[in-house]
């Protein structure tokens, strides 16, 4: 199957990949391209973001992850072929600078590339330079052999004379200009409120369009989809757990709950029937097996989540009667007793969980996990990310039924709690290779005692 596909990568970190990639995902969807997008890495906002983009005249696909830590490159690459083989073309965001692996060059969105065989368009800050990118370009041209560089596009480009400058050192070294992005306040204001947070006052569905405007002025998109069209093998078999098939899972999704990996919810979908609900919104919470209450922001909704009591009590009830529930990050934050905004502001969550969590001196805790769950009874190592800026507080008697270490061995003191049936963390996992954890957590209810039935409000 011959379609364009490409990774957008670029020297740092900081260059506007994301702004670029959602412009370009909006800009082929509005051709009529059913685009996938892909993001290099562990980033759900992203892919967020991408599910967005790609959305338009009600046709649009799910964002998907591509990580060789959390999965195999085999699985990796399978995503992608599978994914691939259902769309028209395919956009690849990279992560940090091209070559910025774990160790060297080990897992960048470069070696990324080489294995899936997809060509780069590289990005490039022409801000504050005209033809000094020439030793830069070449670099990224002959570092790596194997690399396939298409061209590259300038971001924060003057003017067009500017533009002229760098085409020029485009010529000299062999490299394909492939266009520019003039600076803008319109463009920079997008970037930022995106890259932010997706703050309820946040308009993201103008912000990209705003962005595919601004991009389709100035980057021969025509160009790109010409040069980056290559032959993509067809997807060989995947294998899928042995779920039970009949379960009822409730997926909380709405503007606070939505930091998903895409492969998490299909091999849910294997255990039985999603049932999607609002914890923002909705009076009822699903009769169901299982809770799952995925990452977010609920800091940034933490009134409205406040004022929905009803279906915090549900939420609590289920979770009290041993009803399987399994919440991640934002998911544990709303399970807890209370959230703590940056003002100050306490506000009430479900109390299923005998913790607090707080913004207030808030720092990042951010890295790749490796999960030991076999004081649990699962005996597979569990992969996954850590992304927040809240802390706990006023824990109470919690278990933590983990060892939780990085990537590179050393152990941290995130948690995994269990109260009954309920399993808590501020760790993301990925189970996309490890498609029978759902299992394992369905079945804690049979061996607890605690039936589906009896766990429903």
């Amino acid at each position: 199957m011959i379609k364009p596909a490409f990774l957008l990568g670029a020297p740092s970190s900081n260059t506007g990949k994301t702004t670029l990639t959602l412009a370009l995902l909006r800009i082929l969807a509005r051709k009529g391209v059913d685009v996938q997008p892909f993001k290099c890495g562990p980033d759900y906002l992203d892919t967020y973001l991408h599910t967005l983009a790609s959305r338009f005249d009600g046709r649009g696909r799910q964002g998907r992850n591509l990580d060789i830590f959390m999965a195999s490159e085999d699985h990796v690459k399978g995503v992608f072929l599978q994914h691939c083989a259902e769309a028209d073309a395919a956009v690849v965001e990279g992560v940090m600078g091209l070559f910025d692996g774990s160790v060297k060059s080990e897992g960048s969105s470069a070696a990324i590339a080489g294995m899936l065989g997809i060509p780069v368009v590289l990005i490039v800050d022409a801000k504050g330079v005209a033809y000094s990118v020439a030793p830069l370009l070449y670099g990224f041209k002959h570092f790596d052999p194997s690399l396939r560089l298409a061209g590259v596009i300038f971001n924060r480009v003057n003017r067009l004379s500017h533009y002229e400058f760098l085409k020029e050192a485009c010529h000299d070294v062999g490299v394909e200009p492939l266009g520019y992005v003039p600076r803008d306040e319109t463009m920079a204001v997008s970037d930022r409120y995106l890259g932010l947070n997706i703050a309820p006052d946040v308009d993201q569905e103008s912000a990209i369009a705003a962005m595919a405007d601004h991009v389709s002025k100035t980057v021969d998109v025509e160009k790109i989809v010409q040069l980056c069209s290559v032959e993509i093998p067809r997807p060989f078999p995947r294998s899928s757990c042995t779920g039970r098939g009949n379960a009822v899972i409730a997926v909380a999704r709405d503007a606070a709950f939505n930091f998903v990996y895409a492969e998490n919810l299909d091999i849910l979908g294997q255990y039985g029937k999603l049932e999607f609900f609002s914890p923002l919104d909705d009076a009822i919470l699903p009769h169901a097996d299982m809770l799952y209450l995925s990452g977010g922001y609920p800091e940034l909704y933490a009134k409205r989540l406040a004022e929905n009591a009803g279906m915090r009590k549900q939420v609590k009830a289920f979770a009290l009667r041993g009803g399987v529930t399994y919440a991640e990050c934002g998911g544990m934050m709303y399970l807890g007793n209370s959230i703590t905004g940056r003002d100050g502001v306490n506000h009430e969550m479900c109390g299923a969980l005998d913790l607090e969590t707080t913004m207030r001196d808030a720092r990042l805790h951010l890295g790749y996990r490796k999960v030991d769950l076999s004081a649990a009874g699962y005996a597979r190592e569990l992969k996954g990310h850590e992304f927040h800026y809240s802390s706990l507080g006023g824990i109470g008697h919690l278990d933590n039924v983990a060892e939780i270490k990085t990537a590179r061995g050393r152990v941290v003191d995130t948690a995994v709690f269990r109260v009954r049936n309920t399993f808590a963390s501020y760790v993301h996992l990925y189970w996309g290779e490890t498609p029978d954890f759902p299992g394992f957590l369905l079945d804690q209810a049979h061996v607890t005692g605690s039936s589906p039935e009896n766990a429903r409000d």
